[in-house]
């Protein structure tokens, strides 16, 4: 009897942890390309140029770059250049990308 509990513990365990590990491998964000990158930092330093807090422009700026994969061009408006850019909302209902 101890035996068949020692070794449905110990399978239980294996069986957890490979639920672990698909858990955990499924949640890593796939890599950003380096061009995208590279396009995201240098339009949104040419968008933010003019803003008041930058370095809260140039994060929102990249995380919209890299979901919509385009910036708007110019510091403010414009943002018909890019539907993806102009329609992302915060939790307040309000532009998410500047």
């Amino acid at each position: 009897m101890k035996i068949f509990l020692v070794a449905l513990v110990l399978s239980s365990l294996v069986l957890s942890s490979t639920f672990l590990v698909q858990t955990t491998s499924a949640a890593t964000p796939a890599p950003v390309d380096a061009s995208l990158l590279s396009f995201c930092n240098s339009k949104c330093a040419d968008r933010c140029a003019a803003a008041g807090v930058k370095d809260r422009c140039l994060n929102y700026c990249g995380i919209c770059c890299k979901e919509c994969k385009c910036v708007p061009h110019g510091t403010y408006g414009n943002k018909d250049d890019c539907p993806c850019y102009r329609d992302k909302k915060n939790s307040k209902g309000k532009g998410k990308c500047p």
